[in-house]
């Protein structure tokens, strides 16, 4: 049985809606179907780009993120189909 190596880049990855009010991270990889895909990329989620995470509602949903110098408020549910790397 081989065992998994991840690199520091894979390690680091995380989904957006995991990133902590005040954190910044570089999009790195939109998954999901390809609606949705196209949808967060029209939002102008695209990978390289830097987003901040803001806040998050009360209850939690939705976020609100920092990204190309606007505030965007998206659900929980599409941000864990951005896949982010911290720092």
């Amino acid at each position: 049985m081989q065992s998994e190596h991840f690199t520091s880049t894979q390690a680091n990855t995380i989904c957006l809606d995991e990133l902590k009010p005040g954190e910044k991270a570089t999009i790195r990889q939109i998954k999901g179907t390809a609606g949705e895909e196209v949808h967060l990329m029209e939002l102008g989620l695209l990978p390289g780009t830097t987003v901040e995470m803001i806040k998050r509602a009360p209850m939690g949903d939705p976020i609100e993120i920092r990204v190309r110098r606007y505030h965007l408020s998206i659900r929980c549910s599409e941000a864990r189909s951005v896949m982010v790397e911290r720092g």
